[in-house]
């Protein structure tokens, strides 16, 4: 396997300068949203963070909470776990990394597995952006990786990775290869769920990113979990008025 990393390197979130060299275009406007935190205007549209829509299928009141309502919440042990393990796996990868830029990368995978961390990624068309985990490329396929605590596929987590697959795809045009989305176990080489994201997964994300526009836009309304299980653990719970 050759190993190499992405022009953009390690960072914890999409930068203006990440979506500058995608779009390769160093004269798009980029600023943030006027009402509503974490929300990312190019070009005069919006555009959220893929994670938003593993908040989506988790509960998406709690979007409402953070991002609308501006409440602020003490992160989950998992949340900081998460970031320590992100952390020292982009540490080592940069170690050994050999830098290339993404048609670089594109071109060597061609004839060789290549695969890359922290890799960034947007779709102008649907209004999304975020870090892939890991992403591996090779000439029969990409496989799209985020990394999760726990090996239990939750729907929230496949929408998630489902996001990332929608913008790497919209990146590289028409291929032939096929594009897989997989989640992994946090700190482990376990992946314990891979599906090809073919038209049916398209589909499936692309309501669930045309839902939050609609209500990033105020054109529809923001639905509470009916799990109260969820309710119990949420970070939110108490600053929501619709817990269980």
């Amino acid at each position: 396997m050759k190993n190499l990393t992405s022009v953009s390197e390690s960072k914890k979130r999409i930068k203006k300068s990440d979506i500058l060299k995608i779009k390769n275009n160093n004269e798009a406007k980029i600023e943030k949203h006027a009402e509503v935190s974490g929300i990312t205007v190019i070009d005069g549209h919006n555009t959220f963070p893929i994670s938003w829509l593993q908040k989506q299928g988790y509960c998406e009141y709690q979007i409402y909470l953070e991002h609308f309502r501006k409440i602020k919440a003490r992160p989950t042990f998992q949340m900081i776990e998460g970031s320590r393990e992100h952390h020292r796996l982009e540490r080592e990868f940069v170690e050994k990394a050999q830098p290339a830029t993404f048609d670089e990368m594109l071109d060597f995978s061609t004839t060789m597995e290549v695969f890359s961390r922290e890799f960034p990624v947007l779709s102008s068309e649907y209004g999304i952006h975020g870090l892939i985990d890991e992403i591996i490329m090779s000439p029969e396929s990409f496989i799209i990786i985020d990394d999760k605590p726990g090996n239990k596929a939750y729907k929230a987590n496949m929408l998630q990775v489902f996001g990332y697959c929608l913008a790497f795809k919209e990146m590289i045009g028409e291929t032939n290869r096929k594009i897989y989305s997989a989640l992994r176990e946090r700190g482990t080489d376990n992946i314990y769920w891979m599906v090809e994201f073919d038209e049916n997964c398209e589909t499936e994300i692309i309501n669930s990113i045309q839902k939050l526009h609609r209500l990033i836009n105020n054109q529809d309304t923001f639905l509470e979990t009916d799990n109260p299980n969820k309710c119990r653990s949420c970070r939110f719970k108490n600053f929501c008025d619709s817990a269980k």
